[in-house]
């Protein structure tokens, strides 16, 4: 029998994998095959109808000066009854030509509310002041940088007809695809999350997290996110689901997202949000048990753990490691393996320079470079988050 050590090195390899592998590959195919066939919520309101609702539009903005007026336009140019819209943006004291775009813009659209912040509070302290001001029945959350089509708002809003809906999460696809940076890397996962999302909503209506740039609440079980909070998206999504009411996905709310393509700008963004998770895990923990059921399962399965997927990536190495010094003949091969994969991202950084664009190496860079943000997120986390306060992320040249 193989000594205590090595049986618990290996144990611990072969679970990391298996859980990495769980909430990369295995729950999204569970996940379609339990979707198969069942259909999304289908008492919805009709186009046109008298009994839509009203709809409060927020959107908190910080030196937007380059996607505002797209933004303002895409946002009225609507199918949804401008008689019962109406678009509160509050600027966290932005201090290039957002305020002005905005003030002159406002003059040509009454149904614009425009709030000016003289001092920075970040995004959560920003929505607490307009919605605190919004006094419609559903209010749909947005950000700058994500543009309307026609649709998108009665999409949303359309399944509020079902007093069991508490939020409705938009389709948000990026555009732009260009070979040298990342943008085919987000587009993909932009694309597999939707999806996943979609059919969380069908299968459990616990949709795990809307996209904070598009989506709809009903203002009776919207709770924002505590001032200090990073990100409010998932835990106003997480609060609809505490209430009791369900989160869904629709496909059909479509809209168009500025993002960036640099791999370090991606970085930085995603550190941010990392350690915004680790407060939710937190806030949210008791959504986490039952494991086996409904909320808690899509919770494990498609954040959590994806969440300490750097960890657990660690622990294989370490344990593949020590299991290798101790004599283990499989284990050379599986911790080669590790560390080859581990080059790979400097192989793409050296064809990189050299005009070489692999898309499998991309990817790969992509993965482990968000993994490594997910793990300066939880460092960050861990030492203590002093604000909330944020800076836009670099746009594609071509939207200034």
């Amino acid at each position: 029998m193989p000594p205590l050590p090595d049986v618990l090195a290996a144990a611990t390899f072969w679970i990391s994998l298996l859980l990495v592998a769980h909430t990369y590959v295995l729950y999204p195919l569970l996940l379609a095959r339990l979707a198969r066939g069942r259909r999304q919520n289908a008492d919805v309101y009709a186009p046109g109808s008298a009994e839509l609702p009203a709809v409060d539009v927020l959107l908190a903005v910080y030196n937007e000066e380059q996607v505002i007026e797209e933004k303002i336009r895409s946002t009225f140019a609507t199918t949804y009854p401008l008689d019962k819209l109406t678009f509160y943006i509050g600027s966290d004291n932005s201090s290039d030509r957002t305020n002005a775009l905005i003030t002159r813009l406002a003059a040509e659209y009454p149904g614009l509310e425009f709030r000016p912040l003289g001092q920075r509070t970040g995004k959560p302290g920003v929505m607490e002041v307009l919605s605190e001001e919004a006094t419609a029945p559903v209010l749909v959350l947005t950000d700058a940088n994500v543009f309307f089509t026609p649709d998108t708002l009665y999409e949303l809003v359309k399944h509020f007809r079902n007093p069991a809906i508490g939020l409705v999460g938009g389709h948000i696809l990026n555009p732009d695809h260009r070979q040298e940076g990342i943008s085919g890397q987000e587009k993909a996962y932009l694309e597999r999350e939707n999806l996943i999302k979609y059919q969380e909503g069908v299968v459990w209506g616990s949709m795990m997290g809307a996209f904070g740039g598009c989506f709809a609440v009903r203002r009776a079980c919207y709770h924002p996110a505590p001032r200090g909070f990073i990100v409010d998206d998932f835990f106003i999504s997480m609060a609809v689901l505490q209430s009791g009411y369900q989160a869904i996905n629709e496909l059909a709310a479509v809209c168009h997202e500025d993002v960036s393509d640099q791999l370090p700008e991606e970085f930085r963004r995603k550190a941010r949000i990392s350690a915004g998770n680790f407060q939710n895990l937190v806030a949210f923990r008791h959504l986490l048990w039952p494991p086996w059921r409904g909320v808690g399962f899509a919770y494990w399965s498609h954040k959590v753990l994806r969440w300490l997927t750097p960890l657990l990536l660690l622990l294989m190495l370490l344990s593949c490691a020590l299991l290798v010094a101790r004599g283990g003949g499989l284990y050379r091969l599986l911790l080669a393996g590790q560390l080859g994969v581990l080059l790979l991202p400097l192989l793409d950084a050296a064809l990189h320079r050299l005009g070489i664009h692999l898309r499998l190496l991309r990817f790969i860079s992509h993965f482990y470079s968000m993994n490594a943000a997910l793990l300066l997120g939880f460092w960050r986390y861990l030492r203590g988050i002093k604000t909330a306060v944020w800076e836009p992320t670099a746009r594609f040249q071509g939207k200034q």
